[in-house]
């Protein structure tokens, strides 16, 4: 076995059993970008974007009478796509909604990389959503297990209380996301910030809930979108709090928001240095005979530490073999209009 590979998969066994395996076989998912399923001029607009992953909006951006026309664009484009580095995903209206099979069948057909579900009422969404796409996966002839499935966890109530069930969900899970304008829908809530911008008591536990059974459950933990697109400051910030509590990355609507996204969630050299001097530390001290606990820098660190190290070399040797590998003939980016998604 490749070394690098024995080492995730050792580090990973250690951490579940801490209770937070990371994810390092997996994409990046950085950043997560809405785009509304109707729109033909923001789908090939965000072309330019680069987001690790785009997310056809088939649910709260699109009007109902427009759902039929968003279905068929984003079958196109899925038919359509060119590029292979960036995942495509969909989001489909809720289990509960007429559209909902229509949604699934359709779009499943053209092959995307997964599901974002919204408004789960809980793991059982999830496990009643992976049965079907078994089925639709073996009548188009796609691997079994390709379509993975994101629930956007916290958009209910019951959702949030349950959500330490998605553990049990199986490898179709490929990360949790968590949203907070639906959920103050259902609480009655007049708004879910304070006069600050800051998430308000109820919202901040959702959050939390949401990162804690992503790792419960060996999966990324996505961040919610920031909705106030003249205030990049504010997602600078948001977005710097979510990679310090253990988020892989975070949803947008804009594709304006993409570049300051994939910056932050990205190791800078200062944390890739320090992360290949924790590696070295105990690599030196394993071969001393020493094991478990070193000092770099008057500080104790013990296997954690090197597991958080391992994890943020393998995250930068990924994105750098894309860049090199993969030179985006892609124009940039000009300005856009926002795409709803929460």
């Amino acid at each position: 076995m490749d070394e690098a590979k024995q080492d995730a998969g050792n580090d990973l066994r250690l951490a579940a059993v801490a209770g937070s395996a990371p994810v390092e076989t997996a994409p990046p998912l950085r950043t997560m970008l809405f785009v509304p399923g109707d729109s033909e001029k923001k789908l090939a607009k965000c072309d330019g974007a680069d987001a690790d992953a785009l997310i056809i909006d088939l649910e709260d951006s699109v009007e109902p009478d427009r759902k039929p026309h968003a279905r068929r664009l984003a079958v196109e484009y899925l038919e359509q796509r060119r590029d292979r580095r960036r995942g495509i995903w969909v989001r489909v209206n809720a289990l509960g909604d007429t559209e909902f099979r229509k949604d699934l069948e359709r779009t499943v057909a053209a092959r995307p990389d997964g599901i974002v579900l919204p408004k789960p009422q809980g793991p059982d969404d999830v496990s009643l959503v992976a049965r079907r796409l078994a089925q639709l996966e073996t009548r188009y002839g796609i691997e079994p297990g390709a379509t993975k499935i994101l629930p956007i966890a916290t958009e209910t109530p019951a959702g949030v209380f349950a959500a330490e069930g998605y553990r049990r969900c199986g490898e179709r899970l490929a990360a949790l996301g968590w949203g907070a304008e639906d959920l103050s829908v259902a609480l009655g809530a007049a708004t879910n910030v304070d006069e600050h911008g800051e998430w308000l008591p109820p919202y901040q536990l959702a959050r939390s809930i949401c990162l804690l059974a992503a790792a419960a459950a060996g999966v990324r933990a996505i961040d919610t979108v920031y909705t106030d697109l003249r205030d990049a400051e504010g997602l600078r910030r948001q977005a710097a709090a979510a990679k310090r509590d253990g988020f892989a990355g975070k949803m947008a609507i804009h594709p304006d928001q993409v570049g300051v996204l994939n910056r932050i969630f990205s190791p800078d050299p200062d944390e890739i240095a320090h992360a290949r001097r924790v590696v070295e530390a105990f690599e030196t001290a394993e071969g001393l005979g020493v094991l478990g606990v070193v000092t770099l820098d008057g500080k104790m660190l013990d296997r954690p530490h090197l597991i958080r190290a391992r994890r943020t070399l393998r995250l930068a040797a990924s994105l750098s073999k894309a860049a090199a590998t993969h030179a985006d003939p892609r124009p940039p980016n000009g300005a856009g209009e926002p795409h709803e998604g929460r």
